[in-house]
């Protein structure tokens, strides 16, 4: 039957692997039978804030990927025969029971032994999100080590807080001066004013002081002349 065609060359692919295909990055897997679809990792990125990311970056699945590498009897190895099979076209409980027939009969393993596999896998992708979530509170200072240089995150941190606490400084120096200048360019009017008033008063003074003197000298003048 086609089917069972398809079954026999997904488990030729899966025991016969070539060298280079077992040194290349493992894909990123299906969502299993029964498994929950959030991520692991989705409520750690929305406590941090960190950016919505829809691609994981190759360091960090090639990280992941030799976490999980086994000796070909674990939890692994009978989780790339599912993914075998899946692709195949079996799905569901026979999938899983048909993958761990083919997987028993070749490396004789029992069912609790392939449980503690993957619990052994899940636990060792724990201890090493503990030990990176450890170093990115280190990097964005938000815990320390004693003797440590601060990571590049807590050093642009402490530079941007002394640099807002110069600008607030600055920001008060150039407000005190503004208030000077203000109370300087008050001034300065009202002494303008004053001047401008004493001169206005004094051409005032000036003006009539010479047409008193203009026409006295006029009528002296006329009436001296006239005498002689």
């Amino acid at each position: 039957m086609p089917i069972f065609d398809k079954l026999t060359n997904a488990a030729k692919e899966f025991f016969i692997e070539s060298d280079e295909e077992t040194g290349a990055p493992t894909a990123p897997p299906t969502v299993p039978y029964g498994t929950p679809s959030q991520p692991a990792g989705s409520v750690a990125a929305a406590a941090f804030g960190a950016p919505t990311v829809v691609q994981a970056e190759q360091r960090h699945l090639d990280h992941i990927a030799g976490l999980l590498a086994g000796d070909g009897k674990d939890f692994g190895a009978y989780m790339k025969m599912v993914k075998s099979m899946a692709a195949a076209g079996l799905n569901g409980p026979m999938l899983y029971q048909t993958a761990f027939n083919a997987f028993s009969a070749v490396n004789g393993g029992t069912v609790p032994a392939l449980l503690a596999s993957a619990s052994q896998f899940e636990q060792a992708l724990a201890t090493d999100r503990d030990k990176v979530l450890a170093r990115h509170r280190e990097k964005i200072g938000e815990t320390t080590t004693p003797g440590a240089a601060p990571g590049p995150v807590a050093q642009l941190a402490a530079q941007e807080k002394k640099l807002a606490a110069d600008l607030a400084d600055l920001t008060r120096q150039l407000q005190a001066k503004q208030q000077q200048l203000l109370q300087t360019q008050q001034q300065l009017g009202e002494e303008r004013q004053k001047t401008q008033a004493a001169l206005a008063s004094y051409e005032l003074a000036n003006s009539a002081a010479l047409a008193d003197l203009q026409a006295h000298r006029k009528a002296a003048e006329a009436f001296l002349n006239a005498a002689k």
